[in-house]
């Protein structure tokens, strides 16, 4: 390794030429050379901060968003408790202007709330209205969305009323109210395919107990209200008749059950009061020649009515009008006449009164009407629509 000359040494400490330009830099030995302190208009040296400066815009940022989070933790609840003020102004409206008994569930939606306050229209409301009186039975729950509800009035503190745009909803019409409501009767309602609901139970009759089955069709009758259709309807009186109201001979009418009409052609008395009146005799279609020895002996009496078939046709025999002719004759054969009278007396309009599902909705200053009428299987909903609703005062 070549050794530095002493003249190079030299060369560095002597006075640069002007015209040759400045020394080259050297990073062995820039670092060491002392600052000219001769010179006081010249700046000391110092080394470069080689670290990077964030931008000042970071900070504008930071303090935007920090504002911005503590505007919204004051405005945040304060927009929640104005809804829910108007939510129960709101109730209170709805109430008053339907003459609803239970004060209904309202639900405002959209957020923020306050902008649609300084609009004076909210988007969308949802109400909840339990127990509805609806003619003889109540509704267990009507419930409803309306949308382009205009306020009238200053929300949220001096609503005077609202004009709501669109509804759309639906009532239920629940079994369990049903048959607690109509629970005097002790008939129970369940839903059946279609449009069909099993009606079971019992009535009190002439102070018997009458087992009853029927099937109610329901429908929507008009805009507003259900309508019931009731058919199939048979009354049992147990162990003595079947009672089926109704114009059509081949299906309707007072007939025996097997246990009575078994104790008739078991007891000759019976039998012979039963043969002694000739609509029965015509009904059975049993000979008059074979009737009059069976009424002359008790051989012949036997005969014919210990016959399975004889039994048979006495239960097939429409006792309807028989009785009416001859009262006289159930009390003979055992039945109970009070109690035959007060069945033949239950008319089928007065029996579906009974039975009857039938509701209409409260009336309301607006288009409110039903749609579709489904039996489902808790009870029966029909679909809820309208526009043009006018709550409270002045609009």
């Amino acid at each position: 390794m070549l050794r530095p000359s002493p003249y190079d040494e030299l060369a560095r400490l002597a006075t640069p030429d002007p015209d040759l330009g400045p020394p080259a830099y050297d990073p062995a030995t820039y670092d060491r050379i002392p600052p000219d302190d001769d010179d006081p208009g010249r700046p000391s040296w110092s080394p470069p901060d080689h670290r990077r400066r964030r931008p000042r815009r970071f900070g504008f940022l930071v303090r935007l968003t920090l504002t911005a989070a503590v505007c919204a933790a004051f405005l945040l609840p304060a927009d929640r408790l104005a809804a829910m003020y108007a939510q129960d102004r709101a109730a209170d409206q709805v109430q008053r202007s339907l003459g609803l008994a239970t004060r209904p569930d309202v639900d405002i939606h959209g957020f923020p709330f306050l902008t649609q306050v300084a609009a004076g229209k909210l988007d969308r409301v949802d109400v909840a209205v339990p127990d509805v009186a609806a003619d003889r039975v109540s509704l267990a729950e009507v419930r409803a969305t309306a949308e382009d509800v205009r306020i009238v009035g200053d929300l949220p503190t001096s609503v005077r009323g609202a004009v709501v745009g669109s509804v759309d909803g639906d009532v239920l019409l629940s079994f369990d109210d049903l048959n607690r409501e109509l629970g005097s009767s002790q008939v129970k309602f369940t839903g059946e395919a279609g449009d069909s609901v099993r009606v079971a139970g019992a009535l009190p009759v002439a102070g018997h107990e009458v087992r009853v089955r029927a099937d109610a069709h329901v429908r929507r009758d008009g805009a507003r209200s259900v309508s019931t259709t009731v058919d199939g309807m048979r009354l049992d009186v147990a162990g003595i008749a079947t009672y089926r109201p109704g114009k059509d001979r081949a299906h309707s009418g007072l007939r025996l059950r097997p246990e009575a009409a078994a104790r008739i052609a078991d007891e000759a008395a019976r039998a012979k009061a039963l043969l002694a009146v000739p609509a029965v005799v015509d009904r059975l279609g049993v000979p008059k020649d074979q009737v009059d020895r069976a009424l002359r002996g008790d051989k012949e009496l036997r005969e014919l009515t210990g016959s399975p078939r004889f039994v048979k046709q006495l239960m097939k025999v429409n006792l309807v009008d028989v009785v009416v002719e001859h009262p006289w004759l159930l009390e003979k054969a055992g039945v109970d006449p009070e109690l035959i009278t007060a069945l033949l007396k239950l008319r089928p309009p007065e029996l579906s009164e009974k039975l009857s599902l039938s509701f209409e909705l409260p009336r309301t200053p607006g288009d409110l009407r039903l749609r579709d009428v489904t039996v489902e299987r808790d009870g029966i909903r029909a679909d809820l629509a309208g526009s043009g609703i006018r709550l409270g005062g002045e609009h």
